[in-house]
């Protein structure tokens, strides 16, 4: 086949409209951006140099014992242990709430896309009305429930909270991706033999990959950056990351170390950010083909 190539001319110089449109893009990036530069530098600085003002100059000597101190020496209390003990405690609790929330509502959207059970359209209206709801009205519920499983203050009753909260958008997600898919996909499959799991198994869930991305991050995004339902219900010898931050920001037993609390800030949120970064192009994949249709 002959290779096109465009004839027309190009565009020699910019329109009013691309001007406005580059300037409100640097103007966003830049409102994003300052406060994490203003972290990073302040995290690279002694304290002798941060008492000076000089909030958005760049350090005069690079001093990286504050990142040390926030991960391993940082004080809550008179628990002086830092961010690391936190770090582990929001993998355990994210990996797997994010791999249970994924499965069941891909099940559930391939369910409900391609099998229709009687009821399926009631239960997914109400599992909408249920995700519309603010999750903080089911909290004293839940913490009683919890109670009576024995699962309260353990990781595996925060990791069942989460896949709770997260069934709504995740099922909706898939439910809206596997719409798109032709059904005579699984009825020829039927016609060959397949049921309800091998055509999940060995067709959908390889044809959901893009959309397994964005699921996913978005609950590793909701989960790892969670406050209050790692507060409640995690217990205090599995409080995540982000609860541990807030104990090493707000204590109040010696001086306050700016540079630290922002070194630690920054540890906290580099993990949903490189993963972000990294799947980037699964992620946008994914959410045109499908996460925004209705």
């Amino acid at each position: 086949m002959a290779t096109l190539h465009p004839r027309g001319p190009k565009p020699s110089r910019l329109t009013a409209g691309q001007i406005g449109l580059y300037t409100f893009l640097i103007l966003s990036a830049l409102f994003f951006l300052l406060p994490l530069y203003t972290m990073l530098v302040t995290s690279l600085k002694s304290m002798e140099e941060i008492r000076q003002g000089r909030i958005f100059a760049l350090p005069d000597i690079v001093d990286f014992n504050a990142w040390k101190t926030a991960w391993s020496g940082a004080c809550m209390g008179t628990q002086c242990l830092g961010v690391r003990i936190g770090f582990w405690n929001s993998v355990k609790i994210t990996v797997p709430a994010v791999a249970i929330s994924v499965l069941i509502g891909a099940i559930n959207g391939y369910a409900l896309s391609f099998w229709r059970p009687r009821g399926s359209n009631l239960l997914f209206g109400l599992l909408m009305a249920g995700g519309l709801i603010p999750y903080q009205i089911f909290l004293y519920p839940l913490v009683r429930l919890l109670a009576n499983l024995s699962l309260y203050n353990s990781v595996a009753g925060v990791v069942l909270v989460h896949v709770i909260f997260g069934l709504p958008l995740v099922t909706l997600l898939f439910r809206n991706y596997f719409v798109a898919i032709p059904e005579e996909l699984c009825k020829a499959a039927r016609v060959d033999g397949a049921g309800f799991w091998r055509i999940f198994i060995e067709i959908m869930l390889p044809m959901s990959v893009p959309m397994i991305v964005v699921a996913s991050i978005f609950q590793f995004t909701g989960i790892w950056n969670d406050f209050l339902i790692g507060l409640v219900f995690a217990g205090r010898d599995n409080l995540p990351m982000t609860v541990q931050l807030n104990n090493i920001v707000n204590t109040t037993m010696g001086e306050r170390a700016y540079n630290v609390n922002m070194a630690a800030t920054i540890l906290t949120a580099v993990v949903p950010l490189a993963i972000y970064f990294f799947s980037g192009r699964w992620f946008l994949r994914g959410v045109a083909a499908g996460a925004v249709k209705g």
